[in-house]
């Protein structure tokens, strides 16, 4: 185990210039214009498993963005580890509110701060590193490793499940390791055993066939904006119940047993406002802040889109108006 630290130690800084390599490619998935980029980002994943002398290398091309595998089993009396990331990033936009660029690294507190560097590029990167490690000091690796890396994670995942339907062979294993989570705590090591999931859609609302001017047309013809308002108005209740039919039908309540968990972590509400520049919290009543985030369902409008967006006045009655909602 010594000189695998050693290596480690004596290849820090060629670790830590790889990484930013890779967390420099802005490799956002939902952009077309991204495309080029999000296929340099596996490009760069191939090359670094081929460098370390894993087997199998492949960079497979599907409708969407690229899945790269790799990996090394020496042993037929041992277990196989799937190791899943994603290299794919959500968009850095509005890119003015970053105190440093997106996708220029920047080290501060010995925190590395850009886009991907923590989901899931950092991640995935620590664990082809430990790999290298084994491999370039002669190690033999305790099991079986392979590797899935995906470049559509934060769209959804479109192609992953017709891809391991069409490679169960490839990626058979004994158990996958996902390191796309949170801890709890920088001291405190956590065992993620369940997610919320996700869905994401659009709403759009259609009014008149062209933009008008609100002082001749407003009061006679209904407008989008106002109306899309009153239909996000109406998703949540007073008390942060959300109040789509049938929303929580497949919604598994707290056990006691869960909820006493939960409240064993040491969750500090006051701390957490600080962070944020709150005076309080909300959501679901009946629920502490901490279940909320973790064992709670939710609905957000992620974005708004309507109207005059430009600096100063217009005096517009919208065609359209549209909403990201995710849940």
């Amino acid at each position: 185990m010594n000189k695998l630290q050693e290596y480690i130690d004596a290849n820090e800084k060629k670790f830590r210039e790889e990484l930013f390599e890779l967390l420099r490619i802005p490799s956002i998935s939902t952009s077309s214009q991204n495309k080029d980029d999000v296929k340099e980002a596996a490009k760069f994943l191939t090359k670094q498993f081929e460098s370390i002398g894993l087997d199998r290398v492949t960079m497979h091309e599907t409708p969407g963005h690229p899945i790269v595998t790799a990996e090394k089993c020496q042993h037929d009396d041992q277990p196989t580890v799937l190791v899943y990331g994603h290299y794919d990033v959500q968009p850095s936009d509005p890119d003015m509110l970053w105190n440093t660029p997106p996708f220029e690294p920047t080290v501060k507190n010995g925190r590395v701060y850009a886009r991907g560097a923590s989901d899931d590029k950092g991640q995935s990167f620590t664990h082809i590193k430990a790999i290298e490690s084994y491999m370039k000091t002669g190690t033999e690796l305790p099991v079986n490793v392979k590797f899935i890396l995906e470049g559509e994670e934060e769209i959804g995942s479109p192609n992953l499940i017709p891809f391991i339907k069409a490679h169960k062979d490839l990626l058979s294993c004994d158990m996958v390791l996902i390191s796309d989570t949170a801890m709890f705590g920088e001291d405190q090591p956590s065992i993620t055993y369940g997610l919320r999931g996700l869905a994401y859609m659009e709403l759009e609302v259609t009014g008149p066939n062209r933009d008008l001017h609100s002082g001749v047309y407003g009061g006679a013809v209904e407008n989008p904006a106002n109306l899309l308002c009153e239909i996000v108005s109406k998703l949540k209740n007073g008390n942060g119940k959300i109040s789509i039919p049938g929303f929580y039908d497949d919604v598994e309540p707290l056990t006691e047993e869960q909820r006493e968990a939960i409240h064993e972590l040491p969750f500090d509400e006051e701390a957490f406002k600080k962070n944020l520049d709150l005076n309080e919290v909300d959501g679901e009543e009946g629920y502490n802040t901490h279940e909320r985030t973790t064992a709670r369902p939710s609905l957000d409008v992620n974005g708004l889109w309507s109207g005059y967006q430009g600096e100063g006045a217009k005096t517009v009655l919208p065609a359209k108006a549209g909403a990201k909602v995710s849940k």
